[in-house]
């Protein structure tokens, strides 16, 4: 036997073991990525749809550069979640497989010292691992003179014109090319385009070798259906998803949409859960653990569920919004059908989708004077800065000031350098690439209008999918809306569901958490320090919409900035759910509100009216001392605090210790209710109760 095909034999048998199955074989182009690895040692990338086997590629070519005496392979992957899979699989090979993440802190001794003692074959890392200084020193060094194979899993997120860039993974270009060429190198993802496969291969390396399959997915059936109100996707989703095939997932591009829609199938009897980033460690394995067992109809997602989830027989797809390229949507849909017949991929556009997708689109970047604002403070301390101490100096979201930061840091060379806790600026003069980032924005616009013209589309919808990523003169599908002339499911819902759909949108509430803790160094003066006590801590508020959701934030926003008076119906529905579904308790003796001066009869007019539905007195007992900033030009908690701390002066209790509904239009930062209520409480008022017309908090993300 040569030792081609030696090495053929001993893929197989691997192969074999790790799917269980005695007669598999290899699929195209499988053995020949692997042999391009272990035999000729070169770079290569593998763009194959989802379900193919990228995985199993490189855990059998790991385990035939061990067999031959090769040091560990190393694997960077972008998700908890992923790397999970990954370590399940790698072990049906024997391959010992550790994982260095935010999650197992304690393990990190113990996975470093099996590093030096090469009792590791394969180690996960997070593209982040590769930007701390801790993990270069202790164990890139140590591994950087003997890996074996260096692995990038969705490598589309290398490059900037991706659908899914991460600026760490641009630590992964500088490592490539102080790796000697007889390091094999991998990279693997599912949803590339020309432009983005040009752009890895400038990075990795022109001698990078492509393998690149089909991406039709046969048993999927795409349909498109246009419902403008949420309350009509609600009521289509009630009654459809419990039609489907299996278990599935339904994205939303929002956060509070994952909850809403979620809480929305469980009160029509749908087992259905929300699944997002925000979600606890442990609660996102349980509850894909029984998406996996089809243990639930179906997980609300945000992307957060997202790159390498593995289930062949997941029964369908369905977006509750537009996503905003092609890419994505293609990415999403691809997760659905693998190893079944049929599977069903529904794209439902609302009248939110623009200017959701716009906002992630318009935020992608930070903005130069975002940038110039961080350098210059790191610039002027002698010392550095921490993070809270840059959220003092500059007037940015503590998210945009993380952002800058990791922009700042994963360029070279580095204007910006931490050392502990601290940021410090560097000799190194920057300026961003503003042409290349105006290029990339225009693109992301392209695929906006690229998606849009997608929900249109009257022809093959899959043809368009394939055309988009770069598959040329596509074969018709002969299994979407458009190929069979006709809807694959209704395309609307009954008036009774859309009855509840609509009241359910309706009668939707937010809680207004109150804060715990003054900002550090708060305010000593007036004794904002520490802890918020009991004694001056608001409680548990409400607000009755979301900003400009189809339920009342539309007319909340008409309200203040088109009539300039809040109508009768928000007075009514504001009491309803005060009094019949919020029921504070102890229930509120008293109204009053937050002040305005710019506004000074907006919200006094609706509070008094307020308190008039409710049968309770109403008292101005707070009024403004002097002018401040709109808490909205505010961008961060130090910043909002300080603007609005000792602005407010007491007038009056009217009633002393009973509990009081303080009202306003617009909650977001929940500063101004936090310093109002300390107030009313330091002047002897009862429990504080927040109110308010409409919340920006969580809008966007």
């Amino acid at each position: 036997m040569s030792n081609d095909e030696h090495l053929y034999q001993e893929a197989l048998t691997h192969l074999r073991t790790a799917l269980n199955q005695p007669d598999a074989t290899f699929r195209d182009d499988q053995y020949e990525a692997i042999e391009h690895l272990v035999k000729d040692r070169r770079r290569l990338l593998v763009v194959q749809r989802t379900g193919w086997g990228k995985s199993l590629v490189y855990f059998i070519a790991t385990r035939l550069l061990r067999n031959r005496g090769d040091g560990p392979a190393l694997l960077i992957s972008p998700l908890l979640a992923l790397m999970r899979d990954q370590i399940r699989m790698a072990g049906n090979l024997g391959l010992r497989a550790v994982t260095i993440n935010s999650t197992n802190t304690k393990e990190w001794n113990e996975v470093e010292g099996r590093i030096e003692r090469d009792e590791v074959d394969i180690l996960l890392i997070s593209p982040e691992r590769l930007g701390n200084d801790k993990f270069q020193e202790r164990v890139l060094a140590e591994l950087a003179w003997r890996v074996g194979l260096f692995i990038v899993d969705e490598a589309h997120c290398i490059s900037d014109w991706g659908h899914d860039f991460r600026p760490d993974y641009r630590r992964i270009g500088r490592i490539l090319q102080y790796l000697p060429n007889t390091v094999p190198v991998l990279g693997t993802t599912a949803t590339a385009n020309d432009r983005v496969i040009a752009d890895i291969q400038e990075q990795v390396g022109e001698s990078l070798r492509i393998i690149r399959g089909p991406i039709k997915r046969e048993s999927l059936r795409l349909q498109n259906i246009m419902l403008p109100t949420q309350s009509a996707r609600l009521a289509w989703l009630a009654e459809q998803v419990p039609q489907m095939p299996g278990s599935g997932v339904i994205y939303c591009l929002t956060v509070k949409d994952t909850q809403n829609v979620a809480r929305w199938l469980q009160s029509e009897g749908i087992e259905a859960y929300a699944y997002s980033g925000q979600i606890k460690h442990d609660e996102r394995i349980d509850l894909e653990d029984r998406l996996l067992r089809n243990d639930v109809k179906a997980l609300v997602a945000t992307s957060a569920l997202g790159m390498g989830f593995d289930k062949p027989d997941l029964g369908f797809v369905i977006h509750f919004q537009r996503p905003g390229s092609v890419i994505h949507y293609y990415q999403q849909i691809g997760r659905a059908g693998r190893a079944l017949p049929d599977a069903y991929a529904v794209l439902l556009c609302g009248e939110e989708d623009e200017a959701i997708t716009s906002y992630f689109l318009e935020t992608a970047f930070p903005p130069e004077r975002h940038i110039d604002s961080v350098l210059d403070a790191l610039r002027n301390s002698g010392n550095g800065l921490t993070l809270g101490e840059l959220e003092r100096t500059v007037n940015l979201k503590r998210k945009q000031i993380e952002k800058v930061l990791k922009r700042l840091s994963t360029e070279s060379p580095t204007p910006i350098h931490r050392q502990d806790s601290s940021w410090r600026a560097t000799p190194v003069e920057y300026r961003p690439d503003q042409q290349r980032i105006e290029q990339i924005t225009a693109l992301r616009y392209e695929e906006q209008a690229q998606m849009r013209e997608y929900m249109e589309r009257q022809q093959c919808l899959m043809g368009f999918l394939e055309t988009a990523l770069g598959i040329v003169d596509p074969e018709p599908c002969g299994r979407c809306a458009p190929c069979m002339g006709q809807p694959i499911l209704p395309d609307s819902s009954g008036w009774e569901i859309a009855s509840r759909a609509h009241q359910f949108v309706r009668q939707q509430s937010y809680v207004i958490e109150p804060r715990r803790r003054w900002t550090n160094p708060g305010v000593p003066a007036l004794g904002y320090t520490g802890t918020i006590s009991n004694e001056l801590r608001h409680e548990p508020g409400r607000a009755l919409s979301l900003w400009r959701d189809s339920g009342w934030g539309e007319m909340v926003y008409a309200g203040k900035f088109q009539r300039e008076r809040f109508p009768r119906k928000l007075v009514e529905v504001s009491a309803e759910l005060i009094r019949d579904r919020w029921r504070p308790d102890p229930a509120p003796a008293w109204v009053t509100c937050v002040p305005s001066l710019q506004r000074p009869e907006l919200v006094p007019d609706f509070a008094q009216r307020l308190a008039n539905e409710l049968g309770i007195p109403f008292f101005p007992a707070l009024e403004k001392r002097y002018p401040t900033e709109e808490q909205k030009s505010r961008q961060n908690s130090y910043q909002q605090l300080k603007n609005i701390a000792g602005s407010f002066a007491i007038t009056g209790i009217a009633r002393p210790g009973q509990p009081v509904l303080l009202v306003d239009d617009i909650v977001d930062s929940r500063w101004t209710f936090t310093v109002a209520a300390a107030e009313l409480r330091q002047a002897g008022s009862g429990p504080v109760f927040p109110f308010a017309l409409t919340t920006m908090f969580g809008v966007g993300g």
